[in-house]
């Protein structure tokens, strides 16, 4: 059945909203004993729709949590994504609300004279601290500028040409662990403008306007704004503007009253951005939880994804600016924040995240379909090598052929297989460019003059002949290779494990992390160690056995479904545990409802500590220590037909 709802406007923003017959959650009875959590789940891209990012691992999710109630809040990314449909959703999932961020019609909004200057009040407030420099934070920069290099060398945080915002030329981390003024003045004015597109009916105009260009303009030309940010001209501010226009989207959302999040116990916004922008934003109105989780670095994303040779320097500075502002915001307010895996964990932890709060929950892969491959005798040929993924640049197959090329030099039997599909246009080129580099490295050899010839290296796709499935894939090789130069979490490394193979890596990205001990890991770009790795391997087929059976171990240990699911389902009982929602619940005639929310043993303000006569007699261990306590949040109205949470 097509449960997709109809296309809305963005205008204050009413969304689409459906609740499917069947799908209606109880109104009453949220119990926490027994382990039943209403859950608003934020979505950027992705679930329920077909495609997009992070689909799979959310379905894996509300599947495996049965025993809670989620409503999915899902911003899609182009129309082409709506236009394919919803995944089939489980009985639990009470209803589905959508917004498109891709597109924004006149709200028809005019705001009043008061209106409009509380626009400009919030609004020369935010972009202000976008432009504000270092020393208006406490950071002195040796140029005055932030930047420095992200956690990876990746100079992801930009640096001498002042690009960058997340980390400071002094290294106190610029956005860094300790929040400072500019992070409370950049919260005060979101929350600022969210409020008026409540009361007002929507921002989208009023960020469109003139106001809002000479507001910016103003910032950048202040005393004390950053010196790309004054080099500023009018192209550069128009991109600007566009830009925050668009990513400020969700404040105009009608999601955040009684009827939307505010019904929910927490909020789980599956990225950082526009997701969990609109968590933070039910924080703020309904005193809604949120849980973040991250499996890629979406602030590193946006770095990387500004090109120099089209954008400014000035464009360049106050997007980072933004970007890292608001991260660091969502970090700071997010009661547990759950990163993928170490690298992408630094990366919070260098942006403010509190490392107390912080929770690695790897993801959870699907480990059944390569059972009968892992847990079968080794039938692939000892000297075939297999590549499996997506073909495209940042996999850098070149330079597996050429290691490959110094592995035919040593072992003249052996072969390599690449199986995959390629990675769109881009990826359709750098395949052909890499099957020419292998017909010139590597001409067609035959046995004799009659013989037909043969090129040791292979290119297929799941489901032909030589690769029906993806396990028969990994099955086909005594080793399989990584040989990337960016990478976040290696998803396909981790089926190699789970087919007891034993794997040749590059130290990209979280490879290490996963892979532990049960691989060889080599330098990036580096044919010459690539090829050493995968001889040595070859040359020892007790060596290789022995990696792939640990392999197995530890994926099975640490990259299944069930302990993602397992590791969610914990936080979501420690969050609601420690921070739960206040309300008032009215009955029919508007009167406040009688016992309608459980007893909650929690004493509101702060516990003082022992004094010096207490200490002396024998005082318990969690009395004197700090204790989790949860953040006060404020009661708001509901209808006795929306039930006790």
């Amino acid at each position: 059945m097509d449960n997709r709802p109809s296309r809305h406007r963005l205008v204050r923003i009413p969304s689409s909203r459906c609740e499917p017959p069947g799908h209606g959650g109880s109104p009453y009875g949220r119990s926490i004993g027994g382990a039943h959590v209403r859950i608003g789940l934020l979505t950027e891209g992705g679930y329920p729709y077909v495609s997009g990012d992070a689909r799979l691992w959310c379905d894996r999710l509300v599947r495996g949590l049965g025993q809670h109630e989620f409503d999915l809040y899902a911003l899609s990314r182009t129309r082409r994504q709506e236009d394919e449909g919803w995944l089939p959703l489980p009985p639990h999932v009470s209803r589905v609300r959508t917004a498109p961020l891709w597109t924004a019609d006149e709200d028809g909004v005019t705001y009043g004279r008061r209106a409009r200057r509380r626009f400009a009040e919030s609004y020369g407030e935010f972009v202000g601290v976008l432009c504000a420099g270092p020393a208006a934070d406490g950071a002195h920069g040796s140029d005055g500028t932030p930047g420095s290099n992200g956690p990876d060398g990746t100079g992801g945080s930009g640096g001498a040409d002042d690009t960058g915002a997340a980390g400071g030329a002094d290294g106190t981390g610029g956005f860094g662990a300790v929040p400072g003024p500019l992070a409370d003045r950049f919260g005060n004015a979101l929350h600022g403008l969210a409020e008026l597109a409540r009361d007002e009916g929507g921002l989208a105009a009023a960020l469109r306007s003139d106001t809002a260009l000479g507001t910016l303009e103003r910032a950048c030309r202040a005393p004390g704004a950053l010196g790309t940010a004054r080099e500023a001209r009018v192209p550069d501010l128009l991109a600007v503007a566009a830009h925050l226009e668009r990513a400020l989207r969700p404040l105009s959302l009608d999601w955040y009253g009684d009827d939307g999040l505010g019904a929910a116990d927490l909020c789980h916004a599956t990225a950082g951005g526009p997701a969990a922008l609109a968590g933070l934003l039910a924080q703020h109105f309904c005193g809604v939880p949120l849980l973040v989780t991250e499996y890629g670095v979406q602030l590193r994303s946006h770095y990387l994804a500004t090109d120099p040779g089209t954008a400014t320097p000035a464009v360049r500075t106050l997007l980072a600016a933004f970007h890292g502002r608001l991260a660091a915001e969502v970090y700071r307010r997010a009661a547990i924040i759950t990163p993928g895996n170490a690298h992408t964990r630094r990366w919070q932890e260098r942006c403010g995240a509190d490392r107390s709060r912080i929770r690695t929950v790897h993801p959870g892969m699907e480990a059944a379909r390569f059972t009968e491959v892992g847990e079968a005798p080794d039938r692939a040929e000892p000297e075939t090598l297999v590549w499996v993924g997506r073909i495209e640049p940042a996999k850098d197959l070149v330079s597996l052929l050429h290691a490959f090329a110094e592995i035919r030099k040593e072992e003249p039997k052996a072969r390599l297989r690449i199986v995959g599909p390629p990675a769109g246009p881009e990826g359709e080129a750098y395949l052909g460019h890499c099957r020419a580099l292998a017909a010139q490295l590597f001409p067609d050899e035959a046995d004799g003059v009659h013989a037909v010839g043969d090129n040791p290296v292979s290119f297929d796709e799941i489901g032909g002949p030589e690769a029906p499935t993806l396990a028969d894939a990994y099955a086909s090789g005594a080793i399989v290779v990584l040989s990337s130069v960016v990478e976040g979490f290696p998803a396909g490394l981790v089926e190699a494990m789970f087919c007891g193979r034993a794997t040749v890596s590059t130290d990209v990205g979280a490879v290490v992390e996963v892979i532990g001990g049960t691989g060889l890991v080599v330098p990036p770009r580096n044919p010459r160690a690539l090829a050493e790795a995968c001889v040595a391997l070859l040359r020892d087929p007790e060596r290789r056995e022995r990696l792939g059976a640990a392999a197995r171990a530890r994926a099975l240990e640490l990259f299944t479904v069930e302990q993602n699911i397992a590791a969610f389902h914990s936080i979501y009982l420690e969050i609601v545990s420690h921070c739960p929602v206040r309300r008032v619940v009215l009955d029919r005639s508007g009167e406040p409802l009688p016992f309608a929310s459980p007893a909650e043993a929690r004493v509101p303000g702060r516990w003082t500590g022992p004094t010096a006569r207490v200490a002396q007699r024998a005082v318990p261990g969690w009395a004197l220590g700090t204790a989790l306590r949860p953040t006060p949040v404020r009661a708001t109205p509901r209808t006795a037909t929306e039930g006790a949470l």
